[in-house]
């Protein structure tokens, strides 16, 4: 059985990294000064739950938009649907500089994964800036016999079908992030668990029904300094300032693999270029002060803070990177 020490554990490995954050950032946070009476709130739309990194980076840049522009902002987090009804209302939102949406990885991988959407992840919306990435850790279960990234590809092909990994959902980045390690590697047979979120795949791992899987670096550290999971790799090119001493899949024998989250801070296409400009400035702003900087850089973030042109290019090619690997490893919504 799960017992309440362990859930216990689990409430705070998933909750500690956010606290403090958080605790600068609640509600009360944007209310520094008045808005003018004819000033509407500004609303932040973040396609991810509360408590997740994308939720802290809005909670944290609308608190700076707030004490800039003397206005109320507004945080709304609506994670269903693999974020595609948020995505839609900030795509349908006024061009007047009301709307503004907190994205992600999956806002490309959407499309990639060939999931319906009724809007176009692209032309939908005005690229404001990129936040930063963030890396992924390929983590098992104490009791599986694997070491590394080899071990658990060799452990697979010696038992196909066996071994079971969840992710966030179909489709999702935690999905894709074990298929392309799966194409890497040149194949190997195991069960996906797609479940909705991650909170519930991260307690049946920590409860062994699910053997292996990615988790972010934030919510993977504390399980791994406890032993509740151990690390095989980290998914990034570089390795993690979390965790200096866990090799980089490239490192272990799969060259060909770099895989991060994102992101972006958008609003509705058409809105004018000098408000999407006003936006990148103060976003730039936001991302310079230690507040906001540290806050981020402990959730393992590497900045990125580009231009609005750089954005557009970016999430480009993000969708172009994804539908590919989308192709060659054969990943289905299920």
């Amino acid at each position: 059985m799960y017992s309440s020490a362990t859930n216990k554990f689990l409430s705070l490995a998933l909750a500690l990294p956010f606290a403090l954050a958080l605790a600068l950032v609640l509600p009360g946070a944007f209310t520094v000064r008045a808005a003018p009476a004819d000033a509407q709130p500004l609303h932040i739309i973040v396609p991810l739950a509360p408590a997740t990194t994308a939720d802290l980076a809005a909670r944290l840049i609308g608190r700076h938009f707030s004490q800039a522009l003397g206005r109320a902002v507004l945080v709304e987090n609506l994670p269903a649907a693999a974020g595609v009804p948020a995505t839609a209302q900030i795509v349908r939102g006024a061009q007047d500089g009301s709307v503004l949406g907190m994205v992600a990885s999956n806002h490309v991988i959407n499309r990639a994964m060939g999931r319906t959407m009724p809007y176009d992840p692209l032309t939908g919306v005005a690229p404001i800036t990129v936040i930063g990435s963030f890396p992924l850790v390929l983590v098992a279960v104490p009791s599986l016999p694997v070491r590394g990234a080899q071990d658990l590809i060799a452990l697979a092909r010696a038992r196909p079908g066996v071994l079971n990994y969840g992710s966030g959902g179909a489709g999702s980045l935690l999905h894709l992030a074990v298929e392309l390690l799966r194409a890497e590697a040149g194949g190997f047979d195991v069960q996906h668990v797609p479940y909705n979120g991650t909170a519930q795949m991260t307690a049946d791992l920590l409860r062994n029904q699910i053997q292996f899987g990615f988790l972010s670096a934030t919510v993977a550290t504390p399980l791994i300094r406890s032993g509740k999971v151990r690390a095989l790799g980290v998914s990034t090119r570089e390795r993690s300032a979390f965790l200096p001493e866990v090799p980089t899949l490239a490192e272990q024998g799969l060259p060909g693999y770099s895989f991060d989250a994102w992101l972006a801070l958008v609003a509705p296409a058409g809105l004018p270029p000098q408000l999407v400009e006003r936006y990148h400035a103060l976003a730039q702003e936001a991302l310079a002060s230690p507040e906001v900087r540290d806050a981020l850089a402990r959730q393992g973030m590497t900045f990125i803070g580009n231009s609005p042109a750089q954005a557009a290019a970016f999430l480009a090619s993000e969708l172009d990177k994804h539908t590919a690997l989308v192709r060659r490893s054969g990943a289905a919504l299920e």
